[in-house]
């Protein structure tokens, strides 16, 4: 099958989905798709909290990649749902690489965006010889400064979506929003965490994309909103478990992994400057800077080019 004008590939359904026990009461969702005999790619959503969902098995071409999606803990289809205890970026990383051992694959292209991109270079860090190649989006770091940008500084762009976020708590606790979301969200109370989780939620959807975006559709219900704050929430308290190391710095070490990072010009989530600064770090990596997109992999350009990374790979590791 061919994709010159890279649009996304037809919808298509898995051949096969399960549940992997990977210890302390979690199981992780996964599915496979397109070809059991084709190029092994691992999807890794982002959030952290999101889930995998249909669309992100379009990315690439049926015909010849098996296309891996999992859940991470805490997420989507994976159980307990929205569960914080034993669920970390080291946590994660050994899911991966078990769910990679427990499906019989030698190497395989990993593939994510935003908080997946985090978790892609944690992998590929913590399993250098297991990727055949990255394609990374939306590049976050996880350093301290670019959860203040998430969380205050991006009201410089979008001063409308912060006050939302503001207005929902009392005037006091408004200086101190992490936290006090933190509380209404983890509160046993359901007229408490539901409301709390869907406006936190609200924030981050409403600056995903340059322009603005048409409706998603029916809206996730309550648990999955909560669910998707829990986790988040739980992973920012903490850099996401990797925001004492110098992601950079440890970078250098992966100039054996062909890489593609896509990164969008005006992102407000995740902003350009980590996707450059990781380039530099990783100079055998090529950049391309979306001059017309926000945050979100399915915005017009960075589709385009994230389609075009698995169509090049797709060449590259049917040769190698």
């Amino acid at each position: 099958m061919c994709n010159d004008t890279y649009n996304l590939y037809p919808p298509l359904e898995p051949y096969h989905s399960d549940w992997l026990k990977v210890g302390n009461g979690h199981a992780i969702y996964f599915e496979q798709c397109g070809n059991p005999e084709g190029i092994p790619v691992v999807f890794l959503h982002g959030g952290p909290g999101s889930g995998c969902n249909p669309g992100q098995r379009r990315f690439f071409d049926p015909a010849a990649y098996r296309i891996i999606l999992l859940d991470q803990r805490g997420c989507g289809r994976s159980t307990p749902h929205g569960e914080t205890e034993h669920n970390s970026t080291y946590e994660l990383v050994d899911d991966i690489e078990r769910l990679r051992a427990h499906l019989g694959i030698e190497k395989w292209l990993v593939f994510g965006g935003s908080w997946g991109s985090t978790l892609a270079l944690a992998y590929a860090l913590a399993h250098p010889s297991r990727p055949s190649g990255l394609i990374l989006r939306g590049i976050f770091l996880s350093r301290q400064h670019e959860i203040d940008w998430f969380l205050g500084e991006s009201r410089q762009f979008v001063p409308e979506a912060w006050q939302a976020l503001l207005d929902y708590l009392p005037t006091p606790e408004q200086s101190e929003v992490l936290d006090a979301y933190s509380r209404r969200i983890f509160s046993a109370d359901p007229a408490v965490h539901f409301p709390a989780a869907r406006r936190w939620n609200d924030y981050e959807g409403s600056i995903m994309t340059l322009l603005p975006a048409e409706s998603a559709g029916t809206p996730a219900s309550d648990e999955v909103q909560l669910a998707r704050a829990r986790v988040q929430i739980h992973y920012i308290k903490q850099l996401c478990f990797v925001g004492h190391r110098n992601l950079l710095q440890e970078a250098c070490t992966l100039a054996h992994i062909p890489t593609c990072i896509v990164q969008g010009r005006y992102d407000l989530v995740c902003p350009p400057l980590t996707a450059w600064e990781l380039q530099q770090a990783m100079p055998h990596a090529t950049l391309e800077m979306i001059a017309d997109a926000g945050h979100s992999a399915m915005e017009h350009g960075t589709r385009h080019a994230l389609i075009a990374a698995t169509e090049r790979f797709k060449h590259l590791l049917t040769n190698a």
